[in-house]
């Protein structure tokens, strides 16, 4: 309850700022955008991604839900179920400040976390999405999603992308320890048939990290794994 009314008070007081003159739309629109629906081969157990995320609002004002999903075939148990409640709130022209609710499904223990980060294109057009996260046990982590889209044609894009998350503190009853827990890089290279619909292949490489890889061995996982991707990418 602490946590809601945090970032209740927060999300409240963002809404409030006065806007900045000539900043803002005010059409309402709504997309959904699945940025993976895929399959990784890797060693040991294939797995199913999905990586997506709802927008509906203004360019001022935004409410975004996100979901990740990841899903093991073989032992046909889910991995990881995040989710994510945000108010995005326009700071720049090309940045959001953002708060919010994010809900862990998977790994278990469930922990509920308020989020509080920014998001938007950086220079050389890197897209960012930066964000602080402070569980209902008090424990906090930060995560950096970067993307980076090479326009080879019109319709063919290589897309590097990175995320890099780190913990404040101790978590062990979801794997996570103090200091930098993973990386996860990888390399795809998507054809748009339309805007709205791009198949693509790649290649995805997730590496836990320091204490949390200890972790991660002592309860039997590989803290290493490289993975080659299909998927497809939709806009509606």
């Amino acid at each position: 309850m602490k946590t809601l009314s945090l970032v209740a008070a927060a999300i409240f007081i963002m809404a409030a700022l006065p806007a900045r003159a000539g900043m803002a739309d005010d059409d309402i629109f709504a997309a959904l955008f699945v940025n993976r629906l895929e399959h990784r081969f890797q060693a040991g157990d294939d797995m199913l991604v999905a990586e997506g995320q709802l927008r509906i609002g203004n360019d001022e004002h935004k409410l975004v839900g996100k979901a990740d999903i990841d899903y093991l075939t073989g032992e046909g148990k889910y991995e990881k179920a995040e989710f994510q409640l945000r108010y995005q709130r326009m700071i720049s022209d090309f940045f959001d400040a953002h708060i919010g609710i994010r809900q862990d499904l998977k790994p278990s223990p469930n922990r509920t976390y308020a989020v509080f980060g920014v998001s938007g294109l950086a220079r050389q057009w890197f897209e960012i999405d930066a964000s602080a996260f402070v569980s209902e046990k008090g424990d906090a982590s930060l995560r950096l999603d970067a993307d980076y889209e090479i326009l080879l044609t019109q319709r063919l894009i290589l897309e590097p992308a990175l995320t890099l998350d780190a913990a404040l503190s101790d978590d062990k009853a979801v794997g996570t320890a103090a200091g930098f827990t993973s990386l996860e890089t990888g390399l795809r290279l998507r054809y748009e048939i339309e805007r709205e619909i791009a198949p693509y292949l790649g290649i995805n490489w997730e590496r836990k990290l320091g204490a949390t890889a200890d972790l991660a061995r002592a309860a039997g996982e590989d803290p290493d794994v490289l993975s080659v991707v299909t998927g497809v990418r939709l806009m509606f």
